[in-house]
Formats: structure tokens, sequence, C-alpha cells
């Protein structure tokens, strides 16, 4: 499977050592926005060739699979652009930058028979896949409110952002909406089904900022903040909170309410901890045995991207679409809700989903 990258920093933190224990996967090339880095991941992981135009790249390449890793406001261009070279394409989150952007990536892949996927990583953890197994099979019943926050202090005072950094705009697809709303959306579908109605805002509580390195003032337009409610079908309720701005890390927390029991996961230690009606908190914390493979960068993001790489390797060595993983279907609707919390800020309402 002859691989290409564009992105150098997350391609450099986790799809690189993650492609390293991928059988079969040979990357041939990398392509970056500023040649040096380009240059400087090659050598690292020895990967013949880098550029710093994509498009060169995929015209002097002929490749099995485009990895995408660059913000936003590319992934639809390069995606359709690799799937047209005869690609199969995997695609960081979010998606693109709006629910059409990802419904033509989707159309695009289909029509040309290309394997798909978005990289979703937290799919391929154990202990998430683990919760999912323990909704699925009644162990809590019947699932009736969660409840998900993920509080940090990384945007939190005006300094801790370089100007222009693309997280911090809303032009280039940045925001924790996009940047942690697209995994806890892609999970709770995952987990409960799909989404009926959406209410939520994304905020820039910290829009005036300054850049650390010079001094120079600049605005920040996208979401540092984030909440949204979302009714499933299902009937249970989900509220999740994100927030970049507080001063003090209270990490990625996950509460599970059912009928039957109750789920907590916290990402600080990584503990499941699940009960049933009555009886007291047992740990049934799952290991990833990828974790203590040579390499890996540290933490489940980085770990959870092994998993990724090899059941897309295997989709594109037997023909198939990914049996497990988020694919550009997911991106898609995973993109409706982003999409429905954004007009439910703008029009102070509740968002049906389509179907």
């Amino acid at each position: 499977m002859r691989v290409a990258v564009i992105g150098a920093s997350f391609a450099k933190a986790a799809y690189l050592p993650a492609l390293a224990h991928t059988p079969g996967a040979e990357i041939v090339a990398l392509a970056s926005a500023r040649l040096a880095s380009a240059r400087t991941t090659a050598e690292a992981f020895n990967v013949p060739h880098a550029y710093d135009d994509w498009k060169a790249m995929l015209q002097e390449h002929q490749v099995d699979l485009v990895c995408i890793a660059t913000p936003t406001v590319t992934h639809a261009p390069m995606a359709l652009a690799a799937l047209e070279a005869g690609a199969n394409v995997l695609c960081e989150k979010p998606t693109a930058m709006n629910a059409g952007e990802a419904k033509t990536m989707l159309d695009r892949a289909v029509a040309l028979e290309r394997v798909h996927m978005i990289d979703h990583e937290l799919r391929f953890n154990p202990n998430r896949r683990k919760i999912k197994s323990l909704i699925e099979s009644g162990y809590i019943g019947r699932v009736r409110h969660a409840h998900i926050t993920n509080i940090g202090p990384s945007w939190a005072t005006p300094d801790t952002r370089p100007k222009g950094d693309w997280w911090s705009m809303k032009d280039q697809g940045g925001g924790r909406l996009g940047a942690n709303g697209s995994h806890q959306t892609d999970l709770l579908r995952w987990w409960f089904g799909e989404p009926r109605s959406v209410v939520g805002q994304a905020l820039t509580m910290v829009p005036e900022r300054v850049d650390k390195a010079t001094g120079e003032p600049w605005i920040a337009t996208a979401d540092d903040t984030t909440h949204f409610t979302v009714e499933m079908e299902s009937g249970a309720v989900v509220s999740v909170f994100l927030s970049g701005v507080a001063r003090h890390a209270m990490d990625n927390v996950t509460q599970i309410y059912g009928s039957e029991g109750t789920i907590l996961l916290n990402n600080s230690d990584e503990k499941l901890m699940v009960a049933r009606a009555g009886e007291p908190f047992q740990d049934m914390t799952e290991t990833d045995p990828n974790a203590a493979l040579p390499g890996l960068n540290k933490g489940i993001w980085n770990v959870s991207v092994v998993g990724v790489m090899r059941e897309l390797a295997a989709a594109i060595a037997e023909g198939r679409q990914p049996r497990e993983g988020a694919t550009f279907y997911d991106g898609w609707r995973n993109q409706l809700v982003l999409d429905a919390v954004l007009e439910s800020h703008r029009d102070r309402r509740w968002i049906d989903i389509s179907a």
C-alpha cells in the first residue's frame, strides 16, 4: 500500500508512527505548507520525497492512499483531488467546512468506488469500544441521558495562541466545535444512534488576542467555548460542554446514565467505572495492547490511530469499505450536527437534523 501524506504536524505525531506498524504500508511522499517542515519530517521517518506543493506530489506519485492532516478549509479540495487521482482517502476531522462539502466528498468517493475514512480514532480505543458493547448488550438498560465535558486552558489567556493560528480562525475551520465537538458527535452517534434535534452555541469568549512572540494584537474569530444538547432518536438526551478558556484543566469526562446503571470515563486516568442499579462501581478499564508498540507517541489519540490505519489497509487490500471506524458517511452525518449547532446559535432555537 503506497501512501502519501499531506500535513506534517499531526502526521509526525500520529500518522507516521502508526503507519510504521501497519503491514504493507510504504510511505512514498509527504507534503507540507513549509518545505523545511516537510523535509525534516520526511527525513525523520525515511520518507523519500518531500514537497511544499501537495498537487505536485499527487501528480508525480501514483499512490493507494492519501492521508490528509491539514486545516479544515483544505479538506474538501484535497480529498476530491486525491480521489480523482485514483487514491483512497483518510481525512482528518472535522470532515469539511460544512455538510455540503462533506456530502460532495462522500458522493464522489462512492461514485469512484474508493475506500474512505475520517480519522475518528477513538472508535478504536478499547475503553470506548467497551462502552459501546455495554450499551448494546443492555447492561445499563435504556440510556436516558449522558453528559460529556472537555475543559482546559489552551485558549485561556490572550497570549496562548500565535497570530493567525488557524485553530482560532473561523474561515479556516478552526474552533472547539470542530476540533473536539466533531469527536464527541461521532462518539454519541456511534454509541446512541442518530440525533433528532440540536440546540447550542459556539462562542468566542476571548476574541482579543496578542502574539506572545511579537506582542502584536489580533482577533480570534473561531469558537473557544461550545455547548450543545442533542435529543437522540432513541429519546436519550446528551449534553456536551467544551471550553478552552478555563484556567484549570478538568479533562474530558463522559457520564452515561441508563435505566439500570451508569458508566463513567475520565481521560485523565482512562479508568472506566461501571455500576448497575443497587451495586457499587466496578473498574472495567481495558488496556490498549498497541500502547506498547515502539515509536508511538503517548496518549489515546496517537495510539488509537494504529487501529485506524490497520483497518484502512485491510479494507484497501480486500477491496471493501471499512467494517470499523468512521467513513465519509459518518463524517457527513457528524457535520450535519456541527452545522446545526451553528444554526442554533445564530437563530437561538432548536434545529432538527435531516434524516
